[in-house]
């Protein structure tokens, strides 16, 4: 098998949606041997490989800076696992949520909002007890919120930050937002970051940060790939 070297950055949305298009249908272990790089056994302890591998693919470049994933163009790219109906199995996240204060209070000056305005979706299928090499790229989606969606993102992002604001982070759990929530991050439990609580007294908690919803996730791919939603 011939050796494919990483992409280089595209020039245009139109060249990374045909570079997409063109790895639908193919196996993560082709692609991977195709680039030389190795499979992991399991994911549990390579939950990025897929994203990694796809950057490689694709031509990204932003690797872990805060910009998007292809920055020429302003487009980020977000990998979802789906089952072999296009059902997304888990939520996708999206940044880390700072507790310090820093976090901007007007969404269209938040990184999430940054992070979603044009997004490279490459659903990932995954049949039921499969390996990883055994998955197989979906067909891509690239995608901006609507005026729907936005709002909808929109008024979880305000209402979360008021709950932050107000100290009540440790209140804040799986169940709150419609379509985007907060959701406790860290490679080790041990991790902690600083917050204010209800208070007004520092306090440290795990890390956070943003994801979107399964089920908001599932929307938009049914919407943009004529699924059932």
């Amino acid at each position: 098998m011939r050796f494919i070297p990483p992409a280089s950055p595209p020039q245009s949305e139109a060249i990374l949606l045909q570079r997409a298009q063109a790895l639908a249908g193919q196996r993560l272990g082709q692609l991977a041997a195709e680039r030389r790089v190795l499979v992991p056994r399991d994911l549990r302890r390579a939950k990025g490989w897929i994203g990694l591998l796809l950057e490689q693919a694709l031509g990204a470049t932003a690797s872990s800076h805060p910009i998007p994933d292809f920055p020429k163009i302003g487009v980020e790219l977000k990998s979802i696992p789906v089952d072999i109906r296009g059902v997304p199995k888990e939520s996708t996240y999206v940044c880390t949520a700072p507790l310090d204060g820093s976090m901007p209070r007007e969404w269209r000056q938040s990184w999430v909002c940054k992070k979603l305005r044009r997004v490279l979706w490459i659903p990932i299928v995954v049949p039921q007890g499969s390996a990883p090499g055994d998955r197989i790229v979906g067909s891509p989606v690239l995608w901006t919120p609507d005026d729907e969606e936005d709002a909808l993102l929109c008024a979880d992002y305000q209402g979360l930050t008021e709950r932050i604001d107000l100290g009540e982070v440790w209140d804040l759990g799986a169940r709150h937002g419609a379509a985007l929530q907060l959701r406790q991050k860290g490679a080790h439990g041990e991790d902690r970051v600083w917050v204010l609580d209800s208070e007004g007294e520092w306090a440290q908690t795990s890390p956070r940060g943003f994801y979107l919803r399964a089920r908001f996730t599932r929307r938009v791919l049914a919407k943009r790939l004529l699924l059932p939603s």
